[in-house]
């Protein structure tokens, strides 16, 4: 197909706050979408007639289908641009959350989290692939990390506005209204958001999809990608697992918290993740060689007060549980510090296959502990929420500590080989500032 260049309107400064500052928002709807059952993950049982581990699978459904397109989404976005798969992944999305909306069926459900998960997949490497398009190489470390934990403002509108819908007008009228904020999506994807400042009509570039799938292998073998995706892979799950789903009956069920506490601690955990992600950032451009330390830092600390919490005699005191959200807060930006080695050390051509593996890491870890705290309850006699107990609640917090181990060995090894490989390939690494 023949390609044609057409320059955007504007002022390309201006225009490029613009386009960042929608897809953000687009970014935003579709953490909202991501973790809207987090919150009413209580009501979601009672409505579905199902236990904790059928729970957890729609959870679980949800993230295997966005992990599982990462790399085809990134060819997909090379060939037709980002815009598309934004206005495209707001509009699955929609579908998704009116089915859910209007179905009592567990089957239909679990397929409508599915068309979630489809949707949301689309959404956040796209609004990545954004900002090295239209902002100098000088902001791109601070905006990805902004850009990441401003999208973590979806989770407050999750457990606030959403809770106080759904108890006041029920669960279909909650979920039509998830629906009606990510159509809101697709049209701010059609009507702002452009590719580059010079757009390019039909495909974008001439990678097919079995030609990236094919030279995958060759991504994974090189140590940046594997040092990316194992600081993806462990620095996240804890907290995206307990945000995403066992979070709310966790801190309600578990250590007797109300509603409105609970909701609080996790307005907190996004507000302190704001903070931690322009921190990390800075930290990172300052010390671009301790950046795998600052990932094992991270780790070592949400183990740590895990620990506490989990040894704590009777209910833990609301400070640790906020030293416990802070932990996790963190946990966001150290994630994006995996997309850095990539962008320095991956050659250009493979990058997009690179960050697609990346970006599947953090996923994984998390459908694990979402499965297996599910599973845990339930061998616990904790199948339904009139069941959920402390106990049966420190007994599934045990999960998290094997996949902390696997990650913290892949981190270490991974680093090993990657500094192996700069001593071989001295010229191959791009500037970090």
């Amino acid at each position: 197909m023949t390609r044609t260049l057409r320059p955007v309107s504007g002022n390309p400064i201006r225009r490029a706050w613009y386009i960042w500052g929608a897809a953000v928002l687009c970014y935003i709807v579709a953490i909202f979408s991501r973790t809207s059952l987090s919150a009413t993950g209580i009501n979601a049982a009672e409505r579905f007639h199902i236990d904790s581990a059928t729970l957890s699978g729609f959870a679980v459904l949800q993230l295997v289908v966005y992990a599982g397109m990462q790399v085809p989404v990134g060819v997909l976005i090379d060939r037709f641009g980002a815009r598309s798969l934004i206005v495209t992944g707001a509009s699955i999305m929609t579908v998704g959350q009116i089915l859910l909306a209007l179905t009592d069926d567990t089957g239909a459900a679990i397929g409508a989290r599915a068309l979630v998960g489809a949707g949301d997949a689309m959404t956040f490497i796209s609004v990545l692939r954004l900002i090295p398009a239209w902002f100098p190489n000088r902001h791109i470390p601070m905006l990805t990390q902004v850009t990441g934990m401003l999208g973590q403002l979806g989770q407050i509108a999750s457990v606030v506005p959403l809770v106080i819908v759904l108890d006041r007008f029920g669960w279909t009228t909650a979920y039509l209204g998830i629906a009606a904020i990510t159509a809101f999506g697709t049209l701010l994807g059609l009507v702002v958001i452009r590719n580059a400042p010079v757009e390019v009509e039909g495909p974008t570039g001439s990678i097919s999809l079995r030609s990236a799938l094919g030279g995958l292998p060759e991504s994974w073998r090189h140590p940046a990608t594997r040092l990316g995706f194992w600081s993806h892979f462990v620095t996240p799950f804890a907290g995206s697992s307990f945000t995403m789903l066992w979070g709310f009956p966790f801190l309600i069920a578990g250590e007797g918290f109300s509603r409105d506490t609970a909701s609080a601690l996790y307005i907190f955990l996004v507000v302190i993740s704001l903070g931690c992600s322009v921190a990390t950032a800075r930290l990172v451009v300052r010390h671009p060689l301790r950046r795998s330390w600052i990932v094992l830092g991270i780790v070592a600390a949400q183990a740590s007060v895990w620990t506490c919490l989990l040894f704590w005699p009777g209910s833990a005191p609301l400070a640790l549980v906020g030293v416990l959200m802070v932990t996790f807060a963190v946990g966001g930006p150290g994630s994006l510090i995996g997309f850095d080695f990539a962008q320095q050390f991956t050659p250009a051509h493979r990058l997009g296959s690179a960050t697609g593996l990346i970006n599947t890491a953090g996923f994984i870890a998390a459908i694990a502990a979402l499965f297996f705290f599910g599973v845990a309850l339930d061998l616990h006699g904790a199948g339904t929420p009139s069941d959920y107990t402390r106990e049966a609640f420190r007994t599934a917090m045990l999960v998290y500590y094997p996949i902390w181990s696997i990650g913290t060995v892949g981190v270490w090894r991974s680093r090993a080989a990657l500094r192996r490989w700069i001593a071989d390939n001295p010229a191959s690494a791009l500037p970090v500032s």
